[in-house]
């Protein structure tokens, strides 16, 4: 696994204005959590989408597909987040699955060594 840090920071950095972009435009009490937790699940995807490779070539390009389908799961549940009142716990539940699974999928794909 190789870290490109130039594309590193890139992404943190879009991961940063996306949950910018959340903050701003929801008006919730939540709108904290809802900046805190859309940062987290993007800056993980985008990391594994354009900062982060691996050795094998089959191995980079079946985690930056996985990653870059999870970054518009990422982004389509946190903008229905943003419009519709909801619980803390329905957030962090919902969000912390997706991530998981997110989590088990690319670990999967990583050590397979193909």
């Amino acid at each position: 696994m190789k870290v490109n840090f130039i594309k590193s920071i890139i992404a943190i950095a879009v991961s940063g204005l996306v949950a910018y972009g959340f903050y701003s435009f929801h008006d919730s009490e939540n709108k904290l959590l809802l900046s805190a937790g859309s940062f987290l699940f993007v800056a993980l995807t985008l990391l594994l989408t354009i900062g982060i490779s691996f050795d094998l070539p089959r191995t980079s390009t079946n985690v930056r597909t996985v990653s870059a389908i999870f970054f518009l799961v990422a982004l389509t549940s946190n903008i229905i987040f943003s419009f519709v009142s909801f619980s803390v716990p329905l957030y962090i539940i919902a969000n912390g699955i997706l991530i998981l699974l997110y989590t088990l999928i690319t670990y999967s794909i990583a050590n397979a060594k193909q």
